[in-house]
């Protein structure tokens, strides 16, 4: 059979049903829920049906998917992934309407709607709702992302991926998206909201009550696509630990996950203050940096100086000036290839860091596509050394395929390793950079518009830094009669002023007390410590049924994810167990789906479907265009008789033509991918010109390339050096009076090599150093006490 190609000719005014997208977010306390609405009409003269894939955060649960078609609201059933598929296929067949949202089986944070036989002049309305916890950034922000950007996923080459799996996007530069986002967020908690941050115009915040604990805020109108809509929630005295007991529901059957209540707890552990000031010396520290081609990108968007591959060159150059005397380390690049400085990790040392800096400074976005399973294979291949926790640091735009499969090989290494993950530029994949982190024991940041790297990555080194927290225990107090059962995978790794949640659901009923208390216990540097927290049993008035989603989501995930350790022996336990819990709860999973049919449709829709793909906002970059996946759209083919007729929905790329939306877009890419010279980059500031001079060690020679940064001679700084000292004592002492004098405001990112430059000179006995100190202020025109240097 021909299949003819229709396009959806989006530079060309071609009609797209899609016609607003209307989100209003939730958030209470550190939880949020999302409803988003989406207008949808056929404009044309024949039936359509119109398939949207869009992102959602990694770690959502989707609870919620109904269509309103006149004045008729029909909300769907959560059923078995091809069963549902079955039935949509079935309703188009026989000329009824039909709706389906399924997850992609290989990343969770991409969704399909297929709003199926449309009506011509038709309308309908498409509700979304799902929760999601929001993350603690370094700042003690919480995190709320809604993505907009969908980057094409990079699909390594021979990789097959089942039914369904393939993440397939028609998309269109940001400017030509056709439809509206309107967003508008209500915020409240037990402490004032102090203020709130986006990357978007935001209309300013309106707080409700006197006592400041509820907010509101909109989006500036005029959203034009081109970023994710992130907001930054700042409460004061953020680091409460809580426990929140919700109802089960009360239709749901005693004994089942939705009939009991759920207990979440928030956890924020406090060290003492004499263990967190001391830095470990030891660790080995792999670096693994994305070289892809959309590391060339500019940062702030398009409108920043640099571009994020020069940006994570400096990044490395801190890391690298700041590691610990004694410990190894090595660094690795990847696209569709990978490399590495050293065939194994090395002892640090001033040949080894100057070599690796050298080869550092030649890394350009110059690899390609993104495969970032192959490096890290390899690395897992390599022994671990003895006495040096091995600590991955993971540099990625994090736009991959095979996102299940990433995360599962870094679970089945979490023993041996901590994975802290950065994701760089819009469109980042929240579930590939938080699920690394999480499954490897880390913290994961996101590095977006006129964020600079360097602070973040240095919060993560503090926490590499840290002594490891082990020997971590969940203990209940419970009174007789009531008992707990964990929804989370254990705890694997605690850091200071990092937030960890953990659900439960709590079976049975006593007559006595209505407290419970749970104990988190730990060793950490080789001392026992135990955080109790006391919690009322008696659930939480209105909190709906947010908690028992969330806890259902969580166990949903791991069940994938112990599902897919045993793929090979074909685990259909484990599926079944996910198929009934997802049925159960009504939150979505990788083998459920969510469908609609209305049934009373009195008339069949007469004539043959056209397929209209809704378009997502891409972000033009250079990128290895050959490997990645794309949806095609065809005339006269619905989604359900393509899986039926073409097997794996990837093959749809090998049977159609690109058709001239995507003629527009690839042309677009395929200049990008065109080798332009590198734009010349902006000179390296002074902190990192005072930074790339330090030593190994943590001093400073003296020369005239630090003579100039500081803004004097070489004749002006050796003549008031004070006569008992060598010139790497007064080097060193000029360039912490230096940093501490004016640049205080990037202190988060030269504290730790400043740190090992007083380590250094406490080492030398130095003579003299309240000398040096005053005429160091004096040569620089400041006044840097000593204690404050830390001498």
């Amino acid at each position: 059979m021909m299949v003819n190609c229709c396009g959806l000719l989006t530079a060309n005014k071609a009609p797209v049903p899609l016609k607003s997208i209307e989100v209003e977010l939730e958030v209470r306390d550190h939880v949020a829920t999302v409803v988003s609405t989406l207008t949808y009409e056929n404009k044309e003269d024949k039936p359509v049906e119109a398939v949207f894939v869009f992102p959602l955060p990694g770690d959502a649960a989707v609870c919620h998917f109904s269509a309103k078609i006149g004045q008729t609201q029909i909300v769907a059933e959560v059923k078995e992934k091809q069963q549902a598929r079955e039935e949509y296929d079935d309703a188009l067949s026989s000329g009824q309407q039909a709706f389906l949202l399924e997850e992609s089986e290989q990343s969770p944070d991409i969704f399909t709607l297929s709003v199926g036989s449309l009506p011509p002049g038709e309308s309908a309305s498409i509700r979304l709702e799902y929760v999601t916890e929001l993350a603690v950034q370094a700042d003690d922000g919480l995190r709320f992302c809604l993505p907009a950007v969908l980057n094409p996923r990079y699909q390594p080459q021979g990789s097959g991926g089942s039914e369904g799996a393939s993440v397939q996007v028609t998309s269109v530069p940001a400017s030509l998206v056709p439809y509206s986002l309107s967003f508008s967020a209500r915020v409240s908690s037990p402490r004032p909201v102090s203020k709130v941050e986006s990357n978007c115009s935001l209309d300013p915040l309106q707080h409700l009550n006197t006592e400041q604990t509820q907010a509101t805020v909109k989006l500036a109108a005029g959203h034009k696509f081109d970023r994710d809509v992130e907001l930054l929630i700042y409460y004061k005295d953020a680091h409460q630990p809580t426990a929140v007991v919700e109802a089960g529901q009360t239709t749901a059957k005693t004994g089942t996950l939705m009939g009991d209540p759920v207990l979440m707890l928030s956890l924020y552990p406090e060290f003492p203050q004499s263990v967190m000031s001391s830095v470990a010396s030891c660790g080995e520290f792999v670096l693994l940096m994305d070289r892809s081609g959309s590391m060339g990108s500019r940062m702030n968007n398009g409108r920043g100086q640099q571009t994020r591959i020069s940006s994570a060159r400096d990044t490395l150059l801190l890391l690298l000036k700041s590691l610990p005397m004694g410990c190894y380390f090595n660094i690795y690049s990847f696209g569709s290839s990978f490399e590495h400085i050293f065939p194994k990790s090395v002892e640090y040392s001033q040949s080894s860091m100057e070599e690796a800096l050298k080869k550092v400074e030649l890394m350009e976005a110059n690899l390609g596509g993104t495969e970032i399973l192959k490096p890290l294979k390899h690395i897992y291949s390599q022994p671990c050394i003895p006495s040096q926790p091995r600590q991955l640091f993971v540099f990625t735009d994090g736009e991959v395929f095979n996102t299940k499969e990433v995360i599962n090989l870094v679970k089945k290494n979490s023993g041996s390793h901590r994975c802290f993950s950065f994701g760089i530029g819009e469109g980042a994949s929240s579930a590939l950079i938080n699920g690394l982190a999480k499954e490897g024991g880390g913290h994961a940041q996101f590095i977006t518009e006129t964020d600079r790297m360097q602070p973040k990555v240095m919060q993560s080194l503090r926490f590499a830094l840290q002594p490891a927290v082990v020997d971590i225990t969940v203990t209940w107090d419970l009174p007789k009669g009531v008992s707990a059962t964990a929804l989370s995978p254990p705890i694997t790794a605690l850091f200071q002023g990092q937030r960890s949640l953990v659900y439960a659901q709590l079976t049975g009923q006593s007559s006595e007390a209505a407290q419970g208390c749970v104990m988190v216990k730990y060793s950490l540097a080789g001392h026992p410590s135990q955080n109790p927290l006391p919690f009322n049993l008696k659930p939480a008035e209105d909190s709906g049924l947010t908690v028992h989603r969330l806890g259902a989501r969580t166990l949903i995930r791991s069940l994938e994810m112990e599902e897919r350790e045993h793929r090979g022996q074909q685990d259909e336990g484990v599926k079944k167990k996910v198929v009934e819990l997802s049925v159960q709860s009504g939150v979505s999973s990788s083998y459920t789906a969510f469908i609609v049919v209305n049934k009373g449709n009195s008339k069949p829709i007469q004539g043959p479907l056209v397929r209209r793909n809704i378009p997502t906002p891409v972000l033009l970059k250079a990128r290895a265009r050959p490997k990645i996946a794309r949806f095609g759209c065809c005339r006269g083919a619905t989604l359900g008789s393509l899986h039926r007729k073409m097997g794996k929905p990837n093959q749809m790329l090998s049977l159609l033509q690109l058709n001239s939306s995507s003629a527009v877009l690839s042309s677009a890419l395929d200049d990008e991918d065109i080798e332009r010279p590198i734009p010349k980059q902006p000179c390296r500031d002074s902190l990192l010109q005072v930074v790339s001079l330090q030593n190994a060690s943590g001093s400073w020679l003296f020369n005239p390339a630090l003579a100039d940064v500081l803004g004097k001679t070489s004749e002006e700084v050796d003549k008031s050096k004070p006569a008992l000292v060598t010139q790497e004592v007064w080097a060193t002492i000029l360039a912490l009076i230096w940093l501490h004098a004016f640049k205080m405001d990037a202190k988060e990112e030269w504290e730790l090599l400043a740190m090992k430059a007083v380590s250094w000179l406490r080492a030398q006995n130095a003579p003299s150093v309240a000398e040096c100190v005053e005429a160091g202020n004096a040569l620089l025109g400041c006044k840097v006490q000593e204690d404050v240097l830390g001498l």
